[in-house]
């Protein structure tokens, strides 16, 4: 079972999405296909919020042949280098609509959804190539929900259209409204980004990943794991000991979204070595350098240096990324 799992982080998705260009790159040389593409080589692909985005584009079948991926690497980050200064784009009415993103989120969800609606237009999540697992919260019925291709190949209550799937895990609370879709049996959910609870999807992989009928333990499996950067930035006790609500809104998502990122790599770490398979669990967060952390900067300078990052880390990972490719391809049936 060969996994792969992406964060969440609203436009930093361009340095996983980078470092994935990288990887299929790699897949067509050591496979000598060069039509290899990242769908071709994973059994499950897990994903949140911007992560589930990119899964979304990855798992997407070609309208000629659906055993073929319509978009390569390369064209799932474009979504963000093309994109992304219009998705992150605030008109002066919804600056002083929304206060700033106080009193109203703070982007009109247009541009993504017009976005979303280009690369996935009707495919619904059934049709999707691989089995996955996209995350979202559903906020009526105060629990998480799982988009799973397999669920939903068994099941129209399971199954959506997968521009709904990427726009509910993509929901982020004080940046876009909230997402509500409908399944196919049109039950209405009311869903926002999956980064409140598993910002780093991974543990849910896994979990779900032994759920499936092969049921394959933690021996049985290969996870690479990717980050969006690293978020350094330190909030001092001089400043927040004053803190009221509003001052702690955007700290508390940031600290929230980097710590259960790092509590599931630590799980994850614990679970592989202690089947004596460290080897088999593959968690790259890749750092910032010159990039924004803003999970919305969406400048095209930095969209420029989130291209560097990514492009930055696969090279400082290649030999690592050599090794993911020889063993993905060796784990091929």
């Amino acid at each position: 079972m060969r996994i792969l799992s992406i964060d969440g982080g609203g436009i930093r998705g361009i340095i996983p999405g980078q470092v994935l260009v990288s990887l299929e790159e790699t897949l067509k040389e050591k496979s000598g296909n060069p039509e290899a593409r990242i769908v071709d080589y994973f059994d499950l692909i897990a994903g949140t919020s911007t992560g589930g985005i990119l899964t979304c584009i990855y798992l997407c079948p070609s309208e000629d042949d659906s055993t073929k991926a319509k978009f390569s690497a390369e064209d799932a980050v474009n979504l963000y280098l093309e994109n992304g200064d219009e998705i992150f784009d605030v008109s002066l009415w919804q600056k002083i609509r929304s206060g700033a993103g106080v009193l109203d989120e703070k982007y009109s969800a247009d541009e993504l959804e017009e976005s979303l609606n280009d690369y996935l237009g009707n495919l619904k999540l059934n049709e999707l190539m691989k089995p996955c697992l996209i995350t979202a919260y559903d906020i009526r019925r105060r629990k998480s929900h799982f988009f799973c291709q397999h669920e939903a190949q068994e099941s129209d209550a399971e199954n959506f259209y997968v521009k709904d799937v990427a726009r509910a895990t993509s929901a982020a609370p004080t940046y876009f409204q909230t997402s509500r879709v409908k399944s196919m049996t049109s039950v209405v959910y009311p869903l926002i980004d999956g980064g409140v609870f598993a910002n780093n999807p991974t543990l849910c992989a896994y979990a779900e990943a032994r759920n499936l009928p092969s049921k394959p333990k933690a021996k049985d499996m290969f996870i690479l794991s990717l980050g969006t950067g690293k978020v350094e930035k330190p909030f001092y006790y001089k400043e927040a000991k004053d803190w009221g609500q509003v001052q702690w809104v955007k700290p508390i998502i940031d600290i929230m979204m980097s710590g259960v990122s790092e509590t599931v790599d630590y799980q994850l770490k614990q679970i592989f070595d202690a089947v004596d398979k460290p080897k088999q669990y593959v968690r790259i967060e890749p750092d910032l350098n010159n990039a924004s952390a803003a999970m919305d900067d969406a400048s095209l300078e930095n969209l420029k240096e989130l291209k560097k990052a990514g492009e930055l880390s696969a090279t400082i990972n290649k030999k690592l990324l050599d090794k993911v490719a020889e063993t993905l391809i060796a784990m091929a049936p």
